[in-house]
């Protein structure tokens, strides 16, 4: 069977939802993905199921109250590039609590350095990378000695004349020497992507590096040509990365409560166990599913009238619903798991395991942070802390240091990276908990006595291979390309789109838009 598009004006939104009337998706997982996407399938008129294995919707993008405050556990920002993200926070009301990440601490810091130094990090560059190597800031980490020998051997060493490298790592190495590969490239790759340099592919974590050390046929100059062609297309004012008043939680909120106006069935705390197709898609879970309390099913004493006819025959109540389509917006395992059996050639698991990063928040009474006296946080050189990463959450966002008070600091540590284990895993949690006090006295340059911890909650988060991983984005786009040639399936989600919500966000609107567009078409010929 063919599908079609409709041509232009050929059909208005009331034969649309006519269309939508009485078909059912299922939607596996409720992070940013899954979320997106069934706003996308409810807007329409169609009747959505949520199912996920958290007691709450929200997946990376998790919140709870720590010290009587309630803080983000997992993303705390968002990246503006694309603008998607901002036009779903405006379109859920959000838009006027955005706020900007705090200048007045300065920026991030490396901690690490040969004989135990931190320094601020460079201003600009890529992955790391600076544009020239004898700005001050950039000699305070790798010395005049560095500087000298990068800039040499940059200059003096065969063109580039093909600008794609396999390895970012390698390249590095290769034109600028290991000083700046270990001491700037290698503690921003970890703290971004939780993978070694070696492994990262300078394309796809820079789009354009390529074409600029071809044009320029040296890695400094490429910089800074990228650099300011990047400039030349932002033009406008403000940070790379922005926030919400009260925390990216909200986000998560506001998307349940929208959902919740269009009868969406959210059934939290249930682990599907697989899907059947009899002519219908099943989901078979481990138990009866448990509906989210802000999104109850459709009321039939409260159908709405001007609802094309036959939106008011679906049986919401039924345990074992029949599908139209399921869309699965969980993490890699989770998808393969239940895919692989409908899907031809794909792997029923992730050929590698992703990082495993653990976020320990701290609230301190500390008055020797009021200074910030890292700025809004620090990295770290891989393999001198057991940490790889700190944010000094209050440096950075005003309106936490403004609902705390006083003296009173957040700071997140993470553990972890690809092929490191979280150091927190095998420790209890006061162990834990002194562990993050340790790192983080370390990191700031400000020791922190445990009488000072006021709380703390420690999150794991399981993650994807970063989508720079050498040879990954051919690998999911061909895991893609098998799941939605199956008739009523579609995919979404970090593993597929790349980490953060700028990437999450327009990825399941596409997806759930193909879905939503095969389904209402079915059976149409062209």
């Amino acid at each position: 069977m063919a599908e079609r598009t409709a041509p232009a004006g050929e059909t208005d939104l009331a034969e649309l939802r006519q269309r939508a009337a009485g078909i059912r998706v299922a939607v596996i997982g409720a992070g940013a993905a899954g979320l997106v996407a069934a706003r996308e399938f409810a807007g329409l008129g169609f009747a959505v199921d949520v199912y996920e294995a958290a007691d709450s919707p929200g997946g990376a993008v998790r919140s709870a109250e720590v010290a009587g405050v309630r803080l983000d556990l997992g993303a705390e920002s968002f990246a503006t590039r694309g603008g998607h993200v901002r036009a779903l926070i405006d379109e859920l009301g959000l838009g006027g609590d955005v706020v900007e990440p705090g200048t007045g601490a300065g920026g991030a810091w490396l901690a690490g350095l040969p004989g135990g130094r931190t320094a601020p990090l460079p201003k600009g560059g890529i992955l790391g990378i600076p544009a020239t190597p004898f700005t001050a800031d950039v000699r305070r980490i790798i010395g005049w000695g560095g500087a000298w020998r990068a800039y040499l051997v940059d200059t003096f060493k065969p063109v580039l004349t093909i600008g794609h490298a396999a390895s970012l790592g390698k390249l590095v190495r290769s034109r600028l020497g290991g000083a700046i590969a270990d001491r700037l490239v290698a503690p921003v790759t970890s703290g971004v992507y939780s993978a070694d340099p070696d492994d990262i592919d300078p394309e796809v974590a820079a789009p354009g590096l390529g074409a600029a050390i071809t044009k320029m046929g040296r890695l400094f100059s490429a910089v800074d040509r990228l650099q300011r062609e990047r400039r030349e297309v932002a033009k406008a004012p403000g940070s790379a990365v922005q926030g919400i008043t009260g925390g990216m939680g909200r986000l998560i909120d506001a998307l349940v409560d929208d959902l919740a106006t269009h009868s969406v069935t959210f059934r939290t705390a249930t682990q599907v166990e697989r899907l059947e197709h009899d002519g219908a898609w099943r989901v078979v879970t481990n138990a009866v599913a448990r509906e989210h309390p802000d999104a109850a099913p459709l009321d039939p004493d409260a159908v709405d009238l001007d609802a094309p006819e036959g939106a008011d025959d679906r049986d919401d109540e039924t345990d074992d619903p029949a599908y139209d389509a399921v869309f699965v917006a969980t993490d890699e395992g989770t998808a393969r798991r239940l895919l692989a059996p409908h899907v031809e050639g794909l792997a029923p698991a992730p050929s590698h395991d992703g990082p495993s990063v653990a976020v320990a928040t701290l609230v301190l009474d500390a008055p020797q942070l009021d200074a910030a006296p890292r700025g809004t946080g620090v990295l770290t050189v891989p393999g001198s802390f057991r940490a790889k990463a700190l944010t000094h959450v209050t440096a950075k966002w005003a309106w936490v240091g403004d609902a705390l008070g006083g003296s009173r600091h957040v700071v997140r540590v993470s553990f972890g990276a690809q092929g490191e284990a979280p150091a927190t895993d095998e420790l209890s949690e006061d162990e834990a908990a002194q562990l993050a006090l340790e790192q983080a006295s370390a990191m700031l340059g400000a020791e922190l006595a445990r009488e000072q911890l006021v709380d703390i909650r420690i999150e794991r988060f399981a993650q994807s291979q970063p989508a720079a991983t050498i040879g990954r984005r051919s690998a999911v786009e061909a895991a893609r390309s098998s799941v939605i040639a199956v008739d009523g399936l579609g995919v979404a989600g970090a593993w597929v789109a790349g980490t953060g919500l700028a990437q999450v966000v327009p990825d399941a609107v596409a997806e759930a838009d193909r879905l939503r567009h095969a389904v209402l078409w079915r059976g149409d010929d062209s």
